[in-house]
């Protein structure tokens, strides 16, 4: 195990503070680089009457964007421990945009939170971590949200 580039997906959940307290030992430890990667999934779209795009909706993406930056500055702040961090940011669904970038960045480890989610709620909209863990070019490091940060 020689992990030199560490991906960590995170959202604005304790799940994935845990997550990237641990992406960044790991770092650490194996003198590696982080991406810290956050996935803003598209709204649906509304369409006006002649059926054009809202504007609204591009706006909303620029906020998007902008809330992302923000959350992973806060994050490699709190977590970095001067470890070489890149941001990535994806329009995207949540699994299929960590798959992405994890093998477009050239990623040897993901790591990625879990909220646990149980029963109907589970059964009925799958496990984002579960995913990517089955479908990742590299291993998946799923951190509990149990784990103490």
């Amino acid at each position: 195990m020689n992990y030199k580039k560490i991906l960590i997906a995170v959202d604005n959940s304790t799940c994935s503070e845990k997550a990237a307290k641990t992406g960044y030992e790991m770092a650490s430890k194996f003198d590696a680089e982080i991406a810290l990667l956050n996935i803003i999934e598209p709204a649906p779209a509304t369409a006006n009457p002649d059926f054009t795009l809202a504007p609204v909706f591009m706006e909303m993406y620029d906020n998007s964007e902008e809330n992302s930056q923000e959350l992973l500055k806060e994050i490699e702040k709190k977590f970095s421990n001067n470890v070489k961090t890149t941001y990535l940011t994806s329009l995207d669904t949540a699994s299929h945009g960590i798959l992405k970038q994890a093998e477009e960045w050239g990623a040897d480890l993901i790591v990625i939170g879990t909220h646990g989610r149980t029963g109907l709620y589970h059964f009925f909209m799958g496990s984002v971590a579960e995913h990517v863990a089955r479908k990742a070019p590299c291993p998946v490091l799923v951190v509990p949200n149990r784990s103490e940060v």
